[in-house]
């Protein structure tokens, strides 16, 4: 908890929804952004006001969570807020940069990595034939130009997706800084040996990694549920369009 820097900056729970970044931030939580410490007013704002903002987001059917790895999220304990869904191609992708995030070498880039980087990783876990079939499931046969045109529009539009809930940031069309974040994809696999290993072992048997915290969890789905993003009349998605809307589409980790 944090009862000092509440009391030293918002004495009331009246102070925090008065700061001028709280609107903002609340809506973005609300439709799953995850927030770090690259988001330094935002970041900022919920460690001096967690004490005050627990118990509000509980009153909503949601708790507001505080990784040691330095980002905070909503998780959903009931349905008031709804639920959000990853499509199977965004949860492979999120387990790739998960892999990407754990790597040694991210530190020699600064974290940053291109979209031709992702899909030559996803490729080199997966394998590519693999890849072709899980982003073109229902599809026997394919052509082979036409499926490596549909899996590089599956990542990108997974990426967008992705940088909308704060687990990457979109540096133009085709770099994406990794952010801490992006742990929550091996969240369920902490103390089970290495998380990097596991996460490749799962993303090569294409299996969805289901965060294990809170309800509604379906191992057996056809979407992963890393994450049950709440939302309220909008989903989190990097730009307001479908993926944006509220529904009973995808999404999480």
């Amino acid at each position: 908890m944090n009862d000092a820097n509440a009391d030293a900056r918002f004495a009331t729970l009246e102070d925090v929804i008065r700061d001028d970044a709280f609107p903002e931030l609340d809506m973005a939580l609300r439709r799953g952004r995850h927030v770090d410490r690259d988001d330094v007013v935002w970041y900022a704002l919920l460690v001096d006001a967690q004490d005050h903002l627990e118990p509000l987001y509980r009153r909503y059917g949601c708790e507001l969570v505080h990784k040691s790895d330095g980002y905070f999220y909503l998780l959903p304990t009931d349905d008031r807020l709804g639920r959000r869904h990853l499509s199977p191609p965004e949860m492979l992708v999120g387990q790739a940069m998960a892999l990407l995030y754990l790597d040694p070498a991210a530190v020699e880039t600064g974290g940053v990595v291109t979209r031709e980087h992702v899909l030559g990783h996803l490729a080199g876990v997966v394998g590519s034939d693999a890849l072709v079939q899980m982003m073109n499931p229902k599809r026997r046969r394919h052509d082979e130009r036409a499926a490596a045109e549909t899996v590089r529009q599956a990542v990108a539009g997974a990426l967008r997706r992705l940088a909308g809930l704060g687990f990457v940031e979109g540096i133009d069309d085709s770099r994406y800084r990794l952010r801490p974040s992006l742990l929550r994809f091996a969240e369920p696999l902490r103390g089970s040996g290495s998380p990097a290993a596991r996460l490749a072992e799962l993303a090569r048997a294409g299996e969805i990694v289901v965060e294990e915290e809170g309800p509604g969890s379906d191992h057996g789905s056809g979407e992963g549920e890393l994450t049950d993003e709440p939302v309220d009349d909008a989903s989190s998605v990097a730009e307001p369009d479908d993926d944006a809307k509220a529904g009973d589409d995808e999404m999480i980790p």
